[in-house]
């Protein structure tokens, strides 16, 4: 009896989600992510495993760039929904740095090292450099914001990088494009780039703000003084941020900046109407049947529908993250493992990252331990698939696409891997110490 294709499609895709919802519980006691188990299943799935699956990314460029997009959009909404700190609070200076200075230092000195080791064209070298720079804290959950009380400066400092860095990225990226000839990206290397991408950034940060707490204080005002807009979270969640991110490009904006600054200006409405107490004391025991009075009580509507949202976008987050992994390791399959990604990776986590973090935080306050940990957890993921699957949309220098998709993919299974064993020893060592310090 022959078997359809798309029956072992739905037994390989129930085997993996069921066996990640027993496994959870377990992952979290080793030093181990999730990321860590998609990746080899991804792999394996490829042409270099069972050859289930073939994908040509030049071909499906534009598809890629959709399905990666999305869960880029995703995570940077859910960083923003955990930070949960007054814009006026010093500890904003920390991404702040961290997303603009250190993603430029990073960008240039691995366009840098294209140039000189890799002997790619200065706009190729660049290209690779600002694919390669956004981090992204959403790979390894042990250094990310866990709960939105959660002020640690590594935590909140890498979360907030991560949910800036994959905006403020696109300007390079677009500059390595017009120095390609692309011509989209051509009006970036003349003296009007500079004020593009200034423009984009304070556009895309003011329409998202805009956005999240002008929706955001509408559904508290319909659910306090009329009892309406009630439920319908994931509705919410996703139109939210479909509306910032096309409001941003309305006005040339960058999106992927208005996406996360409504994520944060959804949780300063919660936080101004909370206070200090944690939205989850504000909320208290919700019985089964109460929601609705819990959602429309003054003191009690605005934590809750930021924390609805922000349950139902982790759950996004998790899916999001599945898909992306796969991904990789399903072009890494198809691409092979790239002795010059190796070497990029070595160099970008163990010189460049460092070399980035020094400079961007010269004169910040931070421990020794806290700027090893910071500089050493410059996880590469979602971001760099992105813009590595959006240049590959345009047409340049088209042999070095094959060779861009394997260095970027190297990057970053390495990093899943490498990022994801260390992440939790070495932030189990620097809770242990911390406590030492205040005990």
């Amino acid at each position: 009896m022959q078997i359809d294709i798309s029956t072992i499609w739905y037994l390989i895709v129930g085997v993996l989600l069921v066996a990640m919802g027993l496994m959870e519980s377990v992952l979290q006691r080793l030093p181990l992510s999730p990321a860590m188990f998609y990746l080899p299943v991804g792999f394996l799935l490829g042409p270099s495993g069972l050859g289930l699956i073939h994908i040509d990314s030049t071909e499906h460029a534009a598809l890629l760039t959709v399905i990666t997009e999305v869960a880029l959009l995703v995570s940077l909404f859910t960083v923003g929904l955990k930070l949960r700190v007054p814009l006026s609070d010093t500890i904003w200076w920390l991404p702040v740095r961290l997303g603009f200075l250190a993603m430029i230092i990073t960008t240039a000195l691995l366009a840098a090292i294209g140039v000189s080791l890799l002997h790619l064209p200065l706009g190729a070298a660049i290209l690779l450099g600002a694919i390669l720079a956004p981090t992204d804290p959403i790979l390894a959950s042990d250094v990310q914001i866990k709960d939105v009380g959660d002020h640690d400066r590594i935590r909140f400092g890498l979360s907030g990088e991560g949910g800036m860095n994959d905006g403020t990225a696109y300007p390079l990226v677009m500059l390595g494009l017009g120095l390609l000839a692309v011509p989209e990206a051509v009006s970036y290397t003349g003296g009007w780039g500079l004020l593009l991408t200034l423009w984009g950034i304070a556009a895309g940060f003011g329409s998202g703000w805009l956005m999240g707490w002008a929706v955001g204080r509408l559904v508290v005002y319909l659910r306090h003084h009329h009892r309406s807009a009630l439920g319908m979270e994931e509705f919410l969640t996703l139109g939210l941020i479909a509306l910032s991110y096309g409001f941003a490009h309305l006005v040339h904006g960058i999106g992927f900046v208005a996406v996360f600054a409504t994520g944060v200006a959804m949780r300063r409405i919660e936080h101004a109407a909370s206070g200090e107490k944690p939205p989850d004391a504000v909320i208290g025991p919700v019985p089964v049947g109460a929601e609705e009075t819990v959602a429309t009580h003054p003191q009690k509507a605005s934590a809750y529908m930021t924390e609805m949202v922000l349950g139902f976008n982790q759950q996004l987050e998790h899916i999001a993250e599945f898909v992306m992994v796969l991904l990789v390791g399903i072009l890494l399959s198809g691409s092979g493992f790239s002795a010059e990604g190796a070497i990029m990776a070595a160099l970008l986590f163990l010189v460049v990252r460092p070399l980035a973090v020094g400079a961007a935080l010269i004169g910040a306050k931070r421990a020794p331990l806290q700027h090893g940990l910071i500089a050493w957890f410059g996880i590469r993921g979602i971001g760099s698939l992105y813009y590595l699957m959006f240049a590959l949309q345009y047409h340049w220098l088209p042999q070095l696409t094959e060779r861009f998709v394997s260095i970027v993919v190297t990057v970053v299974a390495i990093s899943v891997v490498v990022h994801g064993i260390s992440s939790t020893p070495l932030m189990e060592l620097y809770y242990r110490r911390r406590r030492r310090r205040t005990s």
